[in-house]
C-alpha cells in the first residue's frame, strides 16, 4: 500500500497534476518526486500504477517530463519549452487499432519507463487542443501550483479558494484596514 498523497491540490489533468508534485508548504518548497516512494504515491493518485512501475528509471523520466512541462506552461510559445516536451513525446507513439467496439488508439513505448512521462506530455497536448487559455498558474505570489480552469466564465484565479484565494482576500482586507 502506498503512503497518502500529501499534496494540497490533486485531481487536475495529468500534465498539471505532474507539475503539482511540487508545492509550497509553510514557506518551504516541497517535492513529492524525491524518491521512488513519492513516485508510487503519484502513480497511484493518477491511476497509472496499474500500468507502470515506480522505479528509478521511471522517476528520472517523470522528473524530466515535469521540467519540460514547467518550461512549456510557464512560457507558452517559447520554442525551448516546446522542444523539451517534444523530446519527451519522442519516447512513445500512438498506434491505431481496431477492437470489437470499433476504432481505438493504444500508446506504445520502446521503454515502458517512459510511459508515465510520455502520458503526461500527451495530456498537455490534449489541454492545448481543448482550451490553452484555461491552463493557469495560481495567482497567489507564494504559490507554485497549476490548474485547468473549468469555471463557467473562465475567471478562476486561485488553485484553491479556501487556501490561496482566502489568503489573498485576508491580505487585501488587512492592507485596507491598516490604511484607515
Amino acid at each position: 500500500m502506498t503512503a497518502p498523497d500529501p499534496r494540497p491540490l490533486v485531481g487536475e489533468p495529468l500534465s498539471l497534476d505532474l507539475l503539482n508534485t511540487r508545492w509550497v508548504q509553510d514557506g518551504a518548497l516541497r517535492d513529492l518526486l524525491t524518491d521512488t516512494a513519492g513516485l508510487a504515491v503519484w502513480l497511484a493518485a493518477t491511476g497509472l500504477d496499474a500500468r507502470f512501475r515506480a522505479d528509478a528509471a521511471t522517476l528520472d523520466h517523470v522528473r524530466e517530463a515535469r521540467e519540460a512541462l514547467a518550461a512549456a506552461v510557464d512560457a507558452p510559445g517559447d520554442p525551448r519549452g516546446a522542444a523539451r516536451v517534444d523530446a519527451v513525446l519522442g519516447h512513445g507513439r500512438i498506434r491505431a487499432t481496431l477492437t470489437a467496439e470499433g476504432p481505438d488508439e493504444e500508446a506504445e513505448f520502446a521503454d515502458p519507463a517512459w510511459g508515465p512521462a510520455w502520458t503526461a506530455a500527451r495530456d498537455y497536448l490534449d489541454l492545448l487542443r481543448r482550451a490553452p487559455d484555461r491552463i493557469r498558474a495560481c495567482a497567489h505570489e507564494a504559490c507554485v501550483l497549476h490548474f485547468f480552469d473549468t469555471s463557467r466564465n473562465g475567471t478562476r484565479r486561485w488553485c484553491s479558494m479556501a487556501a490561496c484565494g482566502n489568503r489573498a482576500k485576508a491580505s487585501r482586507h488587512y492592507a485596507r484596514s491598516r490604511d484607515t
